[in-house]
């Protein structure tokens, strides 16, 4: 089996070539700080809206798609497959993208970044074909380790995110034909695609770190609970998907409420009172169970115009998405660069703060206070991320350690 660190005779020899540098060894390094900085950016550029401090172009996207846009695509889509692109190196022991090749994906990234900043109808089109080879390059690479590893366990990301892309691209075409109503509700399914995501990886790292993290002899749930789970959450997705363009006999919201208590069973398994002295577990709990109360919030807003929808959503988009990121990008970072899984205090306060934000975003509205809700969670979205780049910069772009293994 393939050695799954970076390579070990580089860790103290001095750099050659810039497709050496440990940024570019393995892909989480670029995407984790790379997205938290384009979802800082985002947030900074979402204020300027909401304050009419600028404008974005008119004929590109309305702000309201392109922030549902980039903080999915541009930041949460790219943290996912750069975790994911690092993950499949240990699934698999094969190696991963590094080097030049991912050079040349951060940079075909960092290209379609600009043009969506531009926001002409120009600048949006060549952003959307240019996306549309991102996706292929990130599906591409993927399914080439898994497939000739014969990895099973693992083909589920295939589908999973060639669905994803098929989303965005959708997303983006309703816009350029003018159809924001559909690139909203199609925006809004690729939330509830992402809980999916998160399920699925949360399920399995969550109970895995907590066992070892906190020194446990078992950490698990029945088994019965990933299948039906599953199933609940992709035929919840689903309806959910085809409500707006025909009527079922079957609402979206049963089904979400189903999937938030499942995650609910779930999280009741994993010990989640044993965690709170551990930054890097109880901030995924915390998450965890954020993900289950959105969807029962979502389900929920059906039934009483006193939930908005927005509302479940934003628990699961800053609650369970900004927090699972953060704490996972947090415990990464250190794990995969050799150093103790000891983060910063400062982390536990960003970690918080996220939470908080989640739970401001969601309740405010509700007496009136929407236009200071969205100011508020931003603001606090701002600085969470801010402090994860001052404090893990300096390891992302630094080379491995060999003193912890």
């Amino acid at each position: 089996m393939l050695n799954i660190q970076e390579p070990q005779t580089q860790e103290n020899m001095p750099v050659r070539t810039f497709s050496e540098h440990a940024f570019f060894q393995l892909a989480f390094r670029s995407s984790f700080i790379l997205g938290a900085i384009a979802s800082i950016l985002a947030m900074i550029m979402w204020l300027g809206f909401l304050n009419a401090w600028w404008q974005l172009d008119p004929t590109g996207l309305t702000p309201t798609v392109w922030h549902l846009h980039e903080m999915l695509f541009g930041f949460g889509a790219t943290i996912a497959t750069g975790f994911v692109l690092t993950a499949v190196q240990t699934w698999t022991g094969r190696p991963s993208i590094k080097g030049t090749p991912l050079i040349a994906l951060v940079s075909l990234w960092l290209i379609i970044r600009a043009l969506f900043i531009v926001n002409s109808t120009a600048s949006v089109i060549l952003a959307t074909v240019l996306q549309s080879i991102w996706w292929l390059s990130i599906i591409a690479v993927y399914s080439h380790i898994v497939l000739a590893a014969k990895n099973r366990r693992n083909y589920l990301f295939i589908p999973l995110f060639s669905v994803m892309a098929l989303l965005e691209m959708a997303l983006l075409i309703s816009e350029l034909t003018i159809d924001t109503a559909q690139a909203l509700h199609i925006g809004r399914t690729m939330v509830l695609m992402f809980g999916i995501l998160m399920a699925i990886v949360g399920g399995r790292v969550i109970p895995f770190f907590t066992r070892n993290g906190a020194k446990l002899k078992d950490v698990s749930h029945p088994p019965l609970l990933d299948p039906l789970l599953l199933v609940t959450s992709l035929l919840g997705t689903l309806v959910f998907f085809s409500h707006f363009y025909i009527s079922l006999p079957l609402s979206p919201a049963y089904l979400m409420i189903a999937a938030g208590c499942l995650h609910l069973a779930k999280l009741g398994f994993w010990q989640s009172n044993k965690t709170l002295g551990i930054s890097l577990l109880w901030s995924l709990h915390l998450a965890y169970g954020a993900l289950a109360l959105g969807l029962i919030l979502l389900g929920a807003s059906y039934f009483t115009p006193l939930i908005p929808f927005s509302s479940g959503l934003h628990v699961i988009t800053v609650g369970a998405m900004g927090l699972m990121i953060l704490s996972m990008m947090s415990r990464v970072s250190l794990g995969h660069t050799g150093r103790m899984l000891l983060p910063k205090a400062i982390m536990s306060a960003a970690f918080l703060l996220l939470f908080v934000m989640a739970v401001t975003r969601a309740l405010l509205p509700a007496i009136g206070l929407s236009h200071f809700a969205w100011q508020i969670s931003a603001l606090g979205w701002i600085i969470a991320f801010a402090i994860f780049v001052w404090v893990y910069f300096p390891v992302l772009i630094a080379p491995r350690q060999d003193s912890f293994r």
